[in-house]
């Protein structure tokens, strides 16, 4: 397995690594800040560079995805030089990218805490995020957008933290996606913690604090069905 940097440290940025394997257009290395697409949040982009013969050379990662026992793959430009397996890469991610889908992502929690039904769906973009939701209620915009802001402006504390599979088969509750469960097997399970707000499942990058989300708003609310509302959030 590839070691996860990014889960104890969203914000780490770059990383040495030795590659593992080179697998047609996918590099797998041991150690990663490379978030693989999941959970609705699309995968890590950004270069990958090392030392050869010629020089310095650098080839582009246009994503990161899971492979087998977990690996992560960070494919690359068809058609770009590889790396060696053995040698010694820098990865670095596409921060901006990487820290805007970590807002949104963190504003999709406090959208699910205003809006506490549960959650069917989901997806994460740099410039707009939904949630589906099982409801059949109305939505106003206007009054969910400003709930959301003084969550984001209370600057609440985000953090993670660890229990066993034993532990979230006691406490379901902590469950509110509804299609998808939490990965279990591995013998325990993140919680992501928005203190005094939200607690639940979430292996995803985030934030320290929401103030740092910044202004977001409801931007559209569709019904897909009688027990179905989707909510769209943006960024300021």
């Amino acid at each position: 397995m590839t070691e996860t940097l990014f889960r104890d440290d969203s914000y780490i940025r770059d990383c040495d690594a030795t590659v593992i394997r080179v697998d047609g257009e996918s590099v797998v290395l041991d150690r990663t800040a490379f978030y693989p697409m999941g959970g609705g949040q699309p995968g890590d982009t950004g270069t990958l560079s090392w030392d050869s013969d010629s020089g310095r050379e650098s080839v582009t990662v246009v994503d990161t995805r899971y492979g087998n026992d977990r690996e992560i793959c960070h494919v690359v430009m068809a058609g770009s030089p590889l790396p060696s397996p053995g040698s010694q890469v820098r990865a670095a991610i596409d921060w901006d990218r990487r820290y805007r889908h970590m807002r949104m992502h963190t504003a999709l929690h406090l959208l699910g805490a205003v809006l506490r039904y549960g959650v069917t769906g989901g997806n994460i973009g740099a410039d707009r995020s939904r949630l589906d939701f099982d409801m059949e209620d109305t939505v106003d915009k206007e009054s969910v957008s400003a709930a959301i802001q003084a969550l984001v402006d209370a600057d609440h504390e985000v953090r993670c933290r660890w229990i066993t599979d034993e532990e979230l088969e006691a406490q379901p509750e902590l469950v509110r996606t509804m299609s998808v469960q939490p990965p279990k097997g591995a013998g325990r399970v993140r919680l992501l913690e928005i203190v005094d707000v939200d607690l639940q499942p979430c292996g995803g990058t985030h934030l320290r604090s929401t103030g740092e989300v910044g202004r977001v708003s409801v931007s559209k609310v569709e019904k897909k069905g009688k027990r179905n509302r989707r909510v769209y959030i943006e960024l300021a």
